[in-house]
């Protein structure tokens, strides 16, 4: 089995791939206006319109994650959010220095989810 990516499902396709184009600076591929992907090294973030997952029944809720970050490793924590301008309400944690090194900064993308920018602490 290999990790394929996190899908968002969201009513504002548009919105969600605005945010994740300027967080990662890559432009999302848009086979469909329905569906949005970035890939990366790691793993792929897509963002799909909840028209995808009507056949799901309403298993999935956009707007509602309060469980899960969406991470980014970036080389310099307090730039990337520097250049972002989160608005105030949208800042869960200012750029900080974790107990176990890491720096990481907090928001929310458009529809609420958590976005964890981060870098790790240098080694020797």
């Amino acid at each position: 089995m290999s990790f394929t990516s996190i899908r968002i499902v969201t009513d504002d396709v548009d919105g969600l791939v605005a945010f994740y184009e300027q967080v990662t600076g890559q432009q999302a591929e848009r086979p469909v206006p329905a569906f949005a992907q970035f890939s990366g090294p790691g793993a792929n973030l897509a963002i799909a319109s909840t028209a995808t997952v009507a056949v799901l029944d309403g298993a999935l809720a956009p707007a509602t994650n309060r469980s899960v970050l969406i991470e980014f490793e970036v080389a310099d924590v307090d730039g990337e959010f520097a250049e972002l301008q989160p608005k105030g309400e949208d800042v869960v944690l200012e750029p900080t220095t974790m107990p176990w090194g890491n720096r990481s900064a907090l928001l929310r993308d458009p529809d609420g989810n958590v976005v964890n920018l981060f870098s790790k602490p240098a080694t020797n």
